[in-house]
């Protein structure tokens, strides 16, 4: 069996990039940038005023001079006049253009304005104060934003500083989110002994949601190998990626990777080495289409789609890489012999990296992981004693 690490390399090696295309601005939030955003011009474009007040000379200030005439105003967005002599200066709003002539600023709240008179006190001002200088952040042609950058807020404000309109994203994957098994039945329905309702859909399309994926699709299979085939057959048609919760043990009714090789779906791997989650499928349709079959119960479902699936659509969308964040243990810890082991957590504190291991009673047991905050990767083989770094990931 894989490790978890051969696990994720062998997913990242087979993945199909998603086309490209090209949005708005405004349409663009959340998705990954394909393609690199270079400066139109220096930034800021020109010294820049940093705080409201009066430009003036610094060798006036220098000289002693704290009686400076004031020549007009400039504000935000209009063409500064020049500064005409070492005893005046203009008054400058934040924003402005740096007069010419003029290298400093000192801020309304350490003058006081009369009789067409800047009049000042002896406060200490280094040459080119409060000024934002041309090309301090960036120069005309380099890079703004780099390709794979994640497009929030702040990245969207720089492509629209530098001229953008629209950028280039991989395209949003169509995910089919599949249930199966015949024990499987919805919220309404009225439930007989031996059935459960269907829950591991409902956790799935929640975190996909929360990562920023939307465009999914929900649908529950029983465990007949025929229906199977022809309704996962019809989804490869549609989606780019598959995630199956069920059906890939070693039962009788663990029909689902025979099932997807048959519809044409190249298997890269089946089990790894890991607890909960060790039946984990994952493969590659005909038109490089995603495949992961997860297992069923509720735990290794949400710490498999967590651990690998999450990842793997960063990377389908364009991520440059995501980072594994790091918690520290509360108590020790003595590993599996061999397997690598996933165990829900709870922070200490509030933003805390100590968390505390909060164990479920089994791959089944979903409730225990209320109020938790995700899960760490602790190695086989180890005995870690307590405040051990180890790898966390978050619901």
């Amino acid at each position: 069996m894989l490790t978890p690490a051969e696990a994720s390399t062998a997913i990242g090696a087979a993945l199909v990039p998603l086309p490209v295309e090209t949005l708005a601005l405004d349409a663009a939030t959340g998705r990954i940038l394909a393609e690199t955003v270079v400066a139109e011009r220096d930034l800021p474009p020109f010294d820049r005023v940093a705080m409201d007040g009066i430009a003036i000379r610094h060798a006036g200030w220098v000289a002693g001079i704290r009686r400076f005439i004031v020549d007009g105003v400039v504000g935000a967005g209009s063409e500064p006049p020049p500064l005409t002599a070492d005893d005046h200066c203009l008054e400058v709003m934040t924003g402005a253009m740096l007069p010419p002539g003029a290298n400093s600023v000192i801020p309304v709240e350490l003058l006081r304005l009369a009789d067409g008179h800047a009049l000042l006190g002896n406060e200490v001002l280094t040459a080119g104060a409060n000024v934002h200088h041309q090309a301090t952040d960036g120069r005309a042609g380099e890079i703004a934003l780099p390709r794979g950058t994640r497009l929030r807020g702040p990245e969207l404000a720089v492509a629209a500083s530098v001229g953008r309109r629209t950028v280039e994203v991989a395209r949003a994957p169509g995910i089919a989110i599949i249930s199966t098994g015949d024990e499987l039945v919805g919220p309404d329905a009225v439930l007989k002994p031996w059935q459960i309702r269907r829950s591991n859909a409902q956790g799935i399309a929640a975190l996909l949601r929360s990562r920023g994926h939307h465009n999914l699709r929900d649908a529950h299979i029983g465990d007949q190998r025929e229906t199977l085939h022809q309704q996962i057959g019809q989804l490869l048609e549609s989606q780019d990626v598959l995630i199956l919760s069920g059906g890939v043990s070693a039962g009788r009714f663990d029909h689902v990777p025979s099932v997807l090789v048959q519809l044409g779906v190249r298997q890269v791997f089946h089990k790894v080495a890991q607890r909960p989650g060790k039946p984990l499928w994952f493969g590659v349709g005909p038109k490089g289409q995603s495949v992961f079959a997860l297992p069923g119960n509720p735990v290794s479902t949400l710490v498999c789609l967590v651990r690998y699936v999450l990842p793997a659509l960063e990377q389908l969308g364009g991520a440059a890489g995501s980072r594994t964040a790091g918690a520290v243990l509360e108590t020790g810890w003595t590993g599996h012999a061999t397997l690598t082991t996933f165990v829900p957590v709870m922070r200490t504190a509030s933003g805390s990296p100590t968390v505390r291991l909060h164990q479920t009673r089994g791959s089944g047991d979903f409730i225990s992981l209320v109020d938790t905050e995700g899960f760490v990767e602790l190695a086989p083989g180890t005995t870690l004693p307590p405040g051990s770094p180890v790898p966390f990931y978050t619901w």
